[in-house]
Formats: structure tokens, C-alpha cells, sequence
């Protein structure tokens, strides 16, 4: 199974480039030092939504990476949960303002649905533009994406804001990406497809946060922007290797037969690892039942956690699997920056799989890049055992550590 992300043919409001905009696409082909602020809510923010390392902004930079591969850019992430124009405009100097930057993109819009007038929206954002403007910055906006209905954001609501953004965007001669038009696209096109882009009602996941830089960048660049190869996932055990490396204890939380595997495997590149193991029963549970018992992960404060796909998983609907195996990682996950540890979804390893069996595997295996993961499961034809599986896993993130 592939997931497939519907483009829309006209994705993002191409306005004529404004001076500024022009002096930043510039840079970026010369190669001169460019500094990009990514000004937002927890749909720009780094948290669990996307794996709690990195968001569209991290991907944004390896777009016009792609685009413009002389490129000096220096990326900064300015989104805050929960945040609204308001909040945007009470902390511009300091995130904005201060870093002097040549370009900033303004996401903001789903919390101010819930809170403000479309007038009161439309005012503060103007001024939000007007502010980064005074700096000599250049200005791309981006339209809320679509959501699932809820209570506080109903999507006939949701579209008034949207089209305030573009409103704006229009009278003042600004790009603007129009994210909210490429979802509804790629929503009404295949709705499966378009959940695996999402977190949850309302926050794209990592799958979504590579198209958000698609469409972004591509307004940025004043042209259509894909990348070559979908990103990488960032690299998995840092936090583990680390502190193995320097001798410091580890806690895992896992399940059987992991819970003995992956100590075993550790220690024999690091003799005297030390681990503290808290068991996870994922043998007996529902994927319901692992989401539950997952909601305790965080106040654990592990430094790794071994995600199970539990045997019995398989007898819920595909759907309703999908979106609660979503739910089991992100219970896994760090809420955002400020702590870290390593996530490593195991797919089944052991025993012969029905094809219906595999084909919610399949699913898992499209989820978990949406949480930024690297994740071990046994290929075709391969006829290793778990152990030497992990082992060969754990020594190829060694050497990527190490490099």
C-alpha cells in the first residue's frame, strides 16, 4: 500500500512577487546568508503532532534546499500552541522582530476561529504583516488547512477565516498558500489517504507537515515545488546511544519479547549498559486497550520506548485501527521540545501474517513516517530471527550516531 497525496492544480495564490520577495529569491539562488522565520500555532510548532523534533519548517528549509541548492538558510520555528494573532502580536518583537529576518511566513488562523471576529482577525493580522513589513521582511501567508467537524472549528465557520487570509493576501499584493484549498482537495479525493496526512481533527502529522512545505515553498519560490524524495525520518536512538555511550542508565519501556531483546542486543555493543525495564503487556491488549495503557508513557520519563503493534489489533476496522495506532504513538511521543527520548515502533516480526493481516501492517508502515520515526519490521524473504532483526537495526542507527 502507497500513500498517495492529492495535489489540487491550483494549490497556492500565486500574487505578483513583491520587491521583497524577489530580493529573497535572490538570495536564495546566490547563495546569500537568508534567515526565515515560520510565525504559527502548534500547526508550526514542534510537538508530538509531527514527533516532537522537527515541523513544516524543518521541512521547509529542505525544500528550498532542493529548489535553490545554493542556498544559506537559516530556519527558525516561531509557533506556539494554542496561539492566536493576539498572542502572535503580543510576542512579535521578541520572535519575530528581533531576528532580523529577510522572509516570514504568517500561519495563523485556527485558534483566532474560536476566539475573534473575522473583522478582529483580519485587523490583527494586517498588523501582524505590517509590523514584519517595517523591517524590509517579505511576507507569505498560508491559509488554515482543512479539519474534520468539531464542535469549535465547524468548516463553514473555518472558510470565512480562510478566506479573510485570502482576502488580505490579495489587497496587499502577498502570496498566499493556500493550504486549506489543497486539503479540501485531497480530503474529498480519497478521505483515507488524507487521515494518514493528519494527527488528529485538526494537526497534520509529519506526512502532512512534507506536503504543507510543498505548498509553502512553493509560494515562496513563486513556482510549483515538489520534492525529489519524501524526507527521511530523523534519526531514532540519539538519546539512547548517548547515554549508553557515557554510561548512564537507560529506562525502557517495552513489551515481550522486546523488553529482553533490546537490552541483550544493546549491551553486547555496550558491555556495561545499564537498564531499568518497565514491561509493557501489549500481548493481551486491543489496539484500544495499548492506547490507553500508552497514556501513561510520558509520566514514566523513559529514555526509550519500544511501541508494540499489539497481536489483537488486527480485529478492529482498519479505520478505527489507523486512527487509534496514531493515538498509541503520539501517547509515546514527547509533548514537544523541551523533552526527549527515542520512539521505535516494532511491526511484527515473528509468525506468519493472513494478507488481511498485512494489509493493516501496511497501514501502521505509513503511519509511523507521520511521527518522524524509523521503524523495524521484517522484509520479504528475510528469514532472521527478531533478535538478529533488532541487532542488525540497532547497529545500523549506531553507525548513523556516530557518523
Amino acid at each position: 500500500m502507497a500513500l498517495t497525496i492529492v495535489a489540487s492544480t491550483a494549490c497556492f495564490g500565486q500574487a505578483p512577487a513583491t520587491d521583497a520577495l524577489a530580493k529573497v529569491q535572490q538570495r536564495l539562488a546566490s547563495g546569500e546568508p537568508t534567515k526565515i522565520v515560520c510565525f504559527g500555532d502548534s500547526i508550526t510548532g514542534v510537538y508530538y503532532h509531527t514527533g516532537s523534533k522537527r515541523a513544516w519548517c524543518a521541512m521547509l528549509g529542505l525544500m528550498l534546499q532542493q529548489a535553490y541548492p545554493d542556498a544559506n538558510l537559516q530556519m527558525i520555528n516561531a509557533g506556539v500552541s494554542g496561539h492566536t494573532t493576539e498572542h502572535a502580536l503580543a510576542r512579535i518583537e521578541r520572535d519575530v522582530i528581533a531576528q532580523k529576518p529577510d522572509l516570514v511566513v504568517i500561519a495563523f488562523g485556527m485558534n483566532d476561529v474560536t476566539r475573534f471576529t473575522t473583522d478582529e482577525f483580519e485587523t490583527k493580522l494586517r498588523e501582524i504583516i505590517e509590523r514584519c513589513q517595517a523591517t524590509g521582511a517579505a511576507v507569505v501567508l498560508c491559509t488554515p488547512n482543512a479539519v474534520l467537524f468539531t464542535e469549535r472549528r465547524p468548516e463553514e465557520k473555518l472558510i470565512r477565516f480562510v478566506e479573510t487570509v485570502r482576502k488580505v493576501g490579495a489587497n496587499l499584493h502577498l502570496p498566499v498558500a493556500d493550504i486549506f484549498a489543497d486539503w479540501k482537495a485531497s480530503r474529498s479525493q480519497d478521505l483515507f489517504a488524507w487521515k494518514l496526512m493528519m494527527s488528529d481533527e485538526l494537526h497534520p502529522n509529519m506526512n502532512g507537515h512534507v506536503r504543507l512545505a510543498e505548498l509553502i515553498g512553493s509560494s515562496v519560490a513563486g513556482r510549483t515545488l515538489t520534492f525529489d524524495e519524501t524526507p527521511a525520518p530523523i534519526e531514532t536512538l540519539q538519546v539512547t546511544l548517548d547515554r549508553l555511550a557515557r554510561g548512564v542508565l537507560v529506562k525502557v519501556v517495552a513489551p515481550a519479547p522486546y523488553d529482553k531483546i533490546f537490552p541483550a542486543q544493546l549491551k553486547k555493543l555496550y558491555p556495561n549498559a545499564q537498564f531499568e525495564i518497565v514491561s509493557w503487556p501489549a500481548e493481551e491488549q486491543t489496539i484500544t486497550d495499548a492506547v490507553n495503557w500508552a497514556k501513561q508513557v510520558r509520566g514514566l520519563k523513559p529514555q526509550l520506548v519500544i511501541a508494540p503493534l499489539p497481536p489483537q489489533a488486527f480485529s478492529a476496522s482498519k479505520e478505527e485501527f489507523a486512527n487509534q495506532y496514531e493515538w498509541m504513538l503520539k501517547y509515546c511521543m514527547p509533548f514537544g521540545l523541551g523533552t526527549k527520548w527515542d520512539v521505535v515502533p516494532v511491526l511484527p516480526l515473528d509468525g506468519d501474517l493472513s494478507a488481511a493481516e498485512q494489509e493493516y501492517v501496511d497501514v501502521a508502515a505509513l503511519i509511523v513516517p507521520g511521527k518522524d520515526l524509523r521503524f523495524i519490521q521484517r522484509n520479504d524473504g528475510d528469514e532472521r530471527s527478531p533478535d538478529e532483526i533488532v541487532a542488525a537495526w540497532i547497529a545500523e542507527q549506531k553507525e548513523r550516531y556516530e557518523n
